[in-house]
């Protein structure tokens, strides 16, 4: 929000306040100021003058010699080369010794032997921003109103002596988006009177009852809560007067008729946006408030066909469109060089309906920012009034009696109760309630007694910000001075910071991946619903969550597995000649059980891992190796033992996830008997998946991090150095195909007793010779007792124990 403080001035005395004084209260009151602009860039003795006679110079064809007016004691002589000067005009004159922006001074010059005694100036010369004036002035000299006062200083008949400060608001401050709002907050800080229009008593009402031409109707109430309009008669469309142009322009607003600007100018003044239709290009003059209807279309002021939605509000009459609630007019219905009546809208719209149509339209407008924000209910009847009231005076009109009204008027202000004692302990001062009740009244709060030890604190309806008590201790501190609150030491009870468990757990894990040669991956959290359905592994019945507004179709859902933008990853690098990868994410997957959410969906944390390419450098004496599934397993069982959880509770089961190679996968489970639970899903991605990827082999896994938050145990765990000399065993297990190794091993853990210290399979033989369906798997078996050396009697009598178990329960044979 830029505040003239000329314009600023009208509401309260600035005496004795420079520009950078006022501009460090109030940042020191908690609305900060990014720049002091002073519209003056450097004129001096630049004056106004009027244009007695133009010539042709007698060597220029380009340049005229122009007998000028300017105050002095006599005429001047200007050369000037615009096309646009001519007699009869009021114009700047810049003066011999007169100085300009960009360090250019004015003397006597001889311009093709004509005698020059100053310079006819154009707005660009006196740096003013062209691009804000009139489109009509925006080439050539400059030229002023007819009435405007000959040998005045320019700066003064274009505000140029002003300085406008540039307020950087927070969205909770809409109240300072407006001259009043900005007087209000100056009021309190400088502690001075302040002095607001009066439109109520200064507008004169004529002719006949408003209603008698006019006629508003609202079907949308949620959307629009209260719509105001007058009837002015008899406007002459023209410029607006010059000082309300300076001051538009200072706010950065571009001037254009005297409707428009007066609609503008009140909307800088009050917060509250108005509109202008031009009442006779109304149906019956009647206005219709409601949504739109799908695929209807309108044309907006800048000329552009908008396509609306039903979620969008707009003003219709005669069954069309003729605005854009809070967002922009329509072409059909504007203010033209021929309107005579107006129909002058005020409305209280909601902030979200028109943030959402000026977002999705790529129209934002100084209206729609300001309805974005929830205007001021209250100022909804004063800004009609004060816009009414100029029109009156700067266009002729004629207001007809009353107002023209639908929906809930009614503004009423919060009654918030206040604790003295509360304020002081929040703010750690000792503040009385005479000085508190002050500053409330510098706030325009009105303040109830204190009988019962609370105040009662009216906030008014242009302080939408203020909600609770805690509020208004907040007003009153930055009022009272956050410099002179005191500083005092902390108290209370400290706790020290520290990892809950599953931060812990982790953050190990990024520690040891990484350190591992692992690269972690941050990924989307939503998929393509193509992928949600190829990869269900962990969750096979749960249903993806759609998204209302997904930023693309790739992004339509929430995401059920890591492994779709794993495996994505893994795309790029292989397409940049980077196929050898080593890759984890953590994150969570989201899954429902509903096909239209009532309750959150479920949310659940989970590693995933992904193994592509080969392991390795290629080196004079060895080759780079292809990953297998065995390289994934031991990056699991590698994790699993660094967070402390026994490999004697870890199984892995044969299995078929969906998108995964139907004989290189499985499931992992952690715990035993009825505490046993799924891990996670391990294997290779299936084969015409990574053909239609261009991928080589590739290995995933998708781990379920709650298990391990139950089991990780951070202890480490010391055992004995072994004394005694372990003594070794070797099986060839003959069984039927179907047999996993697994089942095998568990049953020798079983019946092998305690001195049983290590198992593992070491081959796996199959052929002709062992029948049809049937495989060797080779055992290799190390037993140790921790006092003792063991005996080959002790040994063989465990070992066969261990055999006649795999017998009876698989029908195993010895291989000979």
């Amino acid at each position: 929000m830029r505040v003239s403080t000329e314009w600023l001035s009208d509401y309260i005395s600035l005496e004795g306040v420079t520009a950078e004084e006022l501009a460090s209260r109030i940042t020191s009151a908690g609305i900060e100021i990014d720049i002091i602009e002073n519209r003056n860039q450097g004129v001096s003795k630049v004056v106004v003058g009027y244009v007695k006679s133009k010539e042709k110079h007698p060597d220029a064809d380009k340049l005229n010699v122009c007998i000028v007016d300017a105050g002095q004691e006599e005429d001047l002589q200007i050369v000037c080369g615009a096309k646009n000067v001519d007699a009869g005009q009021k114009v700047p004159v810049a003066l011999v010794g007169a100085k300009l922006p960009g360090g250019l001074d004015i003397k006597k010059a001889k311009l093709r032997g004509v005698l020059s005694q100053g310079m006819i100036c154009s707005a660009k010369e006196l740096g003013m921003n062209d691009k804000l004036l009139p489109k009509e002035l925006q080439e050539g000299i400059l030229v002023l109103p007819e009435d405007t006062e000959i040998g005045r200083p320019i700066v003064e008949v274009l505000g140029l002596n002003d300085q406008v400060l540039e307020l950087d608001l927070t969205p909770n401050r809409s109240d300072c988006l407006s001259m009043v709002g900005a007087a209000y907050e100056v009021s309190a800080i400088l502690g001075r009177e302040l002095t607001l229009p009066q439109p109520e008593k200064n507008l004169e009402e004529t002719g006949n009852p408003a209603s008698d031409r006019i006629a508003v109707r609202i079907d949308a109430p949620e959307q629009c809560s209260h719509y105001a309009a007058r009837y002015i008669a008899g406007v002459t469309i023209g410029p607006s007067p010059l000082w309300m142009q300076n001051r538009l322009m200072a706010a950065g607003i571009r001037p254009i008729n005297n409707i428009v600007d007066i609609t503008n100018y009140v909307m800088l003044e009050y917060g509250q946006p108005l509109h202008a239709f031009d009442a006779d290009r109304l149906t019956d003059g009647a206005i219709h408030v409601r949504l739109a209807e799908a695929g209807e279309k309108m044309v907006t002021l800048d000329g552009q066909e908008r396509r609306l939605e039903p979620h969008m509000l707009v003003i219709a009459s005669g069954g069309k469109p003729a605005a854009l609630a809070g967002v922009m007019g329509g072409l059909d219905s504007e203010v033209t060089d021929a309107t005579v009546n107006i129909f002058l809208e005020s409305a209280k719209f909601d902030g979200g309906t028109v943030r959402k149509t000026s977002r999705q339209l790529g129209l934002r407008s100084e209206a729609s920012s300001r309805f974005e924000k929830e205007v001021d209910p209250a100022a909804v009847i004063p800004a009609l009034n004060r816009a009414a009231e100029l029109m009156a005076e700067y266009a002729g009109g004629a207001v007809h009696q009353g107002i023209v009204e639908a929906g809930d008027a009614k503004a009423e202000a919060k009654v918030l109760k206040l604790s003295l004692e509360k304020l002081n302990r929040y703010l750690g001062t000792q503040l009385s309630l005479l000085e508190v009740k002050t500053i409330f009244s510098r706030l325009h709060f009105p303040c109830g007694d204190a009988d019962t030890g609370l105040l009662d604190v009216e906030v008014p309806t242009r302080r939408g910000d203020i909600q609770l008590d805690v509020d208004l201790i907040e007003e009153v501190a930055r009022l009272y001075g956050y410099d002179n609150i005191p500083t005092t030491a902390i108290e209370g009870p400290t706790t020290p910071g520290a990892l809950t468990k599953a931060q812990a757990v982790r953050r190990s894990l990024r520690k040891l991946l990484t350190h591992g040669g692992f690269q972690e991956v941050l990924g989307y959290s939503f998929i393509h619903p193509q992928q949600a359905e190829a990869f269900t592994g962990l969750n096979p019945a749960a249903k993806a969550v759609k998204l209302a507004m997904p930023m693309s179709e790739d992004r339509g859902v929430l995401r059920t597995s890591l492994l779709p933008q794993l495996l994505d990853v893994a795309v790029y690098n292989s397409n940049r000649k980077q196929p050898d990868l080593a890759l984890f994410e953590i994150g969570n997957l989201f899954h429902t059980d509903e096909d239209v959410l009532t309750r959150q969906p479920e949310e659940s944390p989970v590693l995933g891992l992904l193994l592509s390419g080969r392991k390795g450098t290629k080196q004079w004496n060895t080759q780079p190796e292809k990953v297998d599934f065995f390289d994934l397993k031991g990056a699991l069982e590698s994790i699993l033992s660094y967070l402390g959880i026994d490999a004697d509770q870890v199984s892995y089961e044969a299995n078929q996830p969906k998108s995964f190679h139907p004989g290189r996968s499985a499931s992992v489970y952690v715990g035993t008997g009825e505490r046993k639970q799924l891990l996670g899903i391990l294997g290779q991605i299936h084969p015409t998946i990574q053909q239609e990827l261009d991928l080589e082999d590739t290995y995933a896994a998708e781990i379920r991090l709650e298990p391990l938050y139950e089991l990780a145990n951070s202890r480490v765990q010391y055992r004995e150095l072994p004394r005694f000399p372990g003594m070794e065993r070797d099986l060839a297990i003959v069984v039927d195909e179907a047999i996993e190794a697994a089942a095998l091993i568990r049953v020798i853990r079983e019946h092998a007793g305690e001195l049983l210290q290590n198992v593992r399979v070491f081959d796996v033989f199959t052929g002709s010779k062992l029948g049809e369906g049937k495989k060797s798997v080779a055992i290799s078996l190390t037993y140790r007792h921790q006092e003792r050396t063991l005996t080959d009697e002790e040994v063989a009598a465990v070992t066969e124990k261990a055999v006649l178990a795999l017998e009876q329960t698989f029908g195993a044979e010895l291989r000979k």
